[in-house]
């Protein structure tokens, strides 16, 4: 219902709003500079609506014009509208309803066999990253090339194998050479 209340009103005035229930779909709020890497078809997670399970959707549309909003923190931010459409059918089984709020994680990229390590494993070296290897009680200081990243791993393309032992958060201590201790062992 869009009016409630008993009142005169003038033609044309929405008086009510029907739609279907069975039949829901997601606008998320994204930023801006999020947006340009989600990519139409992508999977997406649906969580933190209320059940325990999640819920699956796919983006459907990205609208190609962004509006400014303000945060809660008073922060002038660029949005756009990506529209998701549920995979799971009849979502309204669930309790899931119009204006519900979801938390929703897109997949703007996926890979198999992925070698990847820590970000504060992480540093500059010589124009390039680097990391500082565990081997045999010494850290050696091996050039890698890193891919992909988020804010807590990165991809590794070159230069350590798999299994290999990194030192994360390295102190300005931890040089090339230099005898450290597994604590995880003490």
């Amino acid at each position: 219902i869009v009016n409630v209340s008993g009142r005169p009103v003038q033609p044309g005035t929405p008086l009510l709003s029907i739609g279907q229930p069975d039949n829901l779909e997601i606008v998320a709020d994204i930023l801006s500079s999020e947006a340009v890497r989600i990519a139409e078809g992508a999977t997406a997670l649906v969580e933190r609506w209320g059940g325990e399970d999640t819920l699956h959707a796919t983006v459907r549309e990205i609208d190609p014009a962004a509006s400014t909003k303000v945060s809660a923190l008073g922060i002038e931010e660029q949005r756009v509208d990506v529209t998701l459409d549920f995979q799971d059918g009849d979502v309204t089984g669930k309790g899931l309803g119009n204006g519900y709020a979801v938390f929703v994680r897109i997949v703007v990229w996926e890979g198999e066999d992925v070698l990847q390590v820590p970000i504060s494993a992480l540093f500059r070296n010589d124009g390039g990253w680097a990391l500082f290897a565990w081997q045999d009680g010494v850290a050696r200081r091996v050039p890698v090339e890193v891919g992909r990243r988020s804010g807590l791993m990165a991809e590794i393309l070159s230069g350590v194998e798999e299994g290999a032992r990194v030192i994360t958060h390295p102190s300005d201590r931890v040089a090339d050479g230099v005898e450290v201790v597994d604590r995880s062992t003490l």
